[in-house]
Parts: structure tokens; sequence; C-alpha cells
């Protein structure tokens, strides 16, 4: 098949850690190289926001990506590129009546918005299927006024749920929000995020660490993936250190306004000296900075997914999250981690005191999150499942739209 990956703000060519640069890259990066290695022919649409981009890349893991020029070439906020989507939709449209893809997969809403346009334009119908990575309604929940989404998110991604061929929802509670927006069950399928089990393993480079015990938070440094209560329940585990890796590049930590903010609360909660910022870090240290915690930590007020615990299953280490979202499906409560409430560093503290203090735990959560990475969220079953949902969406297809 010829298929074409439509992710606006999301390059899988990005550095993660930035604030817009998160799990989403990391998504539509290894969905593309594995389809294409499984022998179909890929190309990932995403925004130019560099001037000096070439218009295609070819990715040395057999895709292609194209910076699609809509609106001005520098960086800008996902929050600010609603307006910019006609534009992009132009350029998509251009593209696909020069060369039709057999199915085009949409990343993120506004992604979903583009591609639909786009392809309503075209003489021959493309079946559109959308990811939504996450839905407006649910930050709007969790955030309240401090949600910066354009006004008519929800509205839009209601329609979304009426115009695409389908959507590949990454987990059960995902499909919970989706009915509620009016999607029919027919029309979704649950096929999680993945992870590399070749490079994520339990063997390999160990990042430096003290005498102290670690605990390790992963990602971008927001507000909402609650690393402050990590910060306040360091109280209750005072032998150990939480180091925070994402975020800024490590020269630029000091200035960076959220480390500020979580520098003074660890200041009034007294664990100001066991509060480590690494700041962003190659891909390819990950791993290894994994390798190096006694428990990972994934601790948001709401996630859609959520790769760190994944990531941390796949190295063996254990995992305690937030019974939130996508991390109630990845983490088996007592099996390869421990879930708590959201926004409760009193009883994130008490967990990891508890976790902290059993060895033979801590190795069992260790080598059940091994089997349960390996056997559900390998990439080749993830991109096998996805392949499956487009053959299927395509099979679906009256005869006229399959000749038109």
């Amino acid at each position: 098949m010829r298929i074409d990956l439509v992710s606006e703000h999301a390059s899988p060519l990005a550095a993660i850690g930035g604030v817009d640069a998160g799990g989403q890259n990391v998504h539509v990066a290894a969905l593309a190289a594995g389809l294409a290695e499984r022998g179909h022919d890929v190309t990932v649409h995403t925004r130019r926001d560099d001037a000096s981009l070439p218009e295609r890349v070819v990715v040395q893991d057999g895709y292609n990506v194209v910076h699609v020029t809509a609106g001005p070439p520098e960086p800008l906020a996902k929050d600010e590129l609603l307006r910019h989507m006609p534009a992009f939709a132009r350029v998509l449209r251009d593209g696909w009546a020069a060369a039709r893809p057999d199915v085009v997969h949409a990343h993120f809403w506004m992604s979903g918005l583009a591609s639909v346009e786009a392809a309503a334009g075209l003489l021959s119908p493309v079946p559109v299927l959308q990811t939504f990575h996450a839905l407006g309604s649910v930050k709007r929940r969790h955030q309240g006024g401090a949600d910066t989404s354009p006004d008519d998110r929800i509205d839009l991604e209601r329609g979304l749920c009426r115009d695409v061929s389908h959507v590949v929802a990454t987990c059960s509670d995902e499909v919970v929000e989706l009915r509620r927006l009016g999607l029919a069950t027919d029309r979704v399928s649950i096929v999680p995020c993945g992870v590399d089990t070749a490079v994520f393993t339990p063997r390999g480079p160990v990042a430096p660490r003290g005498e102290r015990a670690r605990l390790l938070v992963l990602g971008r440094l927001v507000e909402r993936k609650g690393q402050d209560d990590a910060v306040r329940a360091l109280r209750a585990v005072p032998d150990a250190e939480l180091v925070v890796v994402g975020g800024p590049p490590t020269d630029a930590v000091d200035g960076d306004p959220e480390v500020r903010r979580l520098r003074a609360i660890a200041a009034e909660a007294g664990v100001a000296d066991r509060l480590v910022f690494a700041g962003s870090v190659a891909r390819a240290d990950v791993p290894g900075w994994i390798r190096s915690a006694d428990v990972v930590l994934a601790v948001p007020w709401y996630e859609p997914f959520g790769i760190t615990p994944l990531e941390a299953m796949a190295c063996g280490r254990p995992v305690v999250a937030t019974a939130v979202g996508g991390l109630q499906d990845s983490v088996a409560d007592g099996v390869t981690g421990d879930l708590v409430p959201p926004r409760d560093p009193e009883r994130l503290g008490e967990v990891l005191a508890a976790l902290l203090a059993d060895d033979e735990r801590r190795a069992a959560y260790g080598a059940a999150g091994v089997r349960r990475a390996r056997s559900r969220y390998r990439w080749s079953r993830v991109v096998a499942d996805t392949e499956t949902v487009y053959r299927q969406v395509l099979a679906r297809r009256t005869p006229v739209e399959a000749t038109r």
C-alpha cells in the first residue's frame, strides 16, 4: 500500500523533550519505519518549522518526510496552528491529486481536519483514519481555564468522529470518551502505542549514579505531567533522589520557568538537595537513564496513553504511575508496578517508600514488565495490528468507492 501519515506539529525528525515534542513524535516515527519495513510506501507530512528544511527527507528507516509550508517557517505552539490548517490541506490535496495514497492516517485532531479537507477535494475518495493522541474534552476537564486549546476544538473533534473513515484509539479509556463524542462502536479500533524492545532492554549502558536510591521521571516539563507531585513525594523517601530527564538542553535548564517552579516546590518541601535536572538527552541515551533508576515514575494528572511506562517495563524497571488514561491499560497494577491516584503526593510517597524497601517486589515487577512489553507492546505487533485496521477499512469500501 501507499500510506501517507499526517502529523502537523509532531515531526518524526524532531528532538524529543520539547514542549510540543514527545510521545506522538516517537509513535509516528516508529509506525512509519515499521510500515516501511513491511514493504509499504510510506510518507509522513509535517509542517515546516524551519526555512532551511528540505522539502523532502528520505529517512534511513525507509520512509519519506515531507515538510509542508503552512504558515511561517518557524516554531509555533501547536495551539496556534489551527488557522494554518487550510493551507496545509491545500498542499496535501495538490500532492494527493498527483499521486493518490491508498490510505491516509492522521495523527492529532488538526492533522485530521487538514486530511479530511484535502481528501474531500479529490476525484477518487481516499479513506482517512484518525488517531487523536489527546482529546480536547479530556484536556478541558482537567485543565479548565488553563486550557489553551482553540475554543472550538471539542466541536471540531466531534465532527471528525463523524467525517473520518475510522478512528484508531490507543486505549480503552479513550474509547469511552469517543463514544461521548458520538463515535459508533464499530468505527473505532484499539491499537496501543508501542516500544522498541530491541533498544529498550534490561541490559546495556547505564547512566552514572551515586549511592542514593534513584527515582526517575522522563518527559516534557509541563505542569500536567505531575512532576511537582513527584517532588513533594520525596519527603517520604529521605534516602532517594529524583532525576528529571527532559525539558530544555542542559545548558538552558536554569532559565526554564518550569524548572524554577519545581525547584521552588522542592525548596519549600525541604528536598532541594535531592532534585536533579538532567535536561533533554539524546534518544539513544534514554534507555541508559531508565536502567539507572530503581523506580520509574509516570504521574500525570491525565494521560492519553503514555510511552514512558512501556520503555521502563521493557528495560526491566518497576513503574509507579497514576491511574489515568492509557496508564491503566499499560501498567498491570501489582504485577509490573503500582497505580496511585493522580495529584496525591502523600499516597505517592507511601507507595514509593514501600516499594523502595522491597527489593524482591521491585525485581518481580521488573521481570514481569519485560514480559508484558515484549508480548503486548513491541512495535512489530503494533505496526501489524495497525496494518490490519487499514486493510479492514479498505475492505469495507463499497464497489463504487473503490473504483471512482
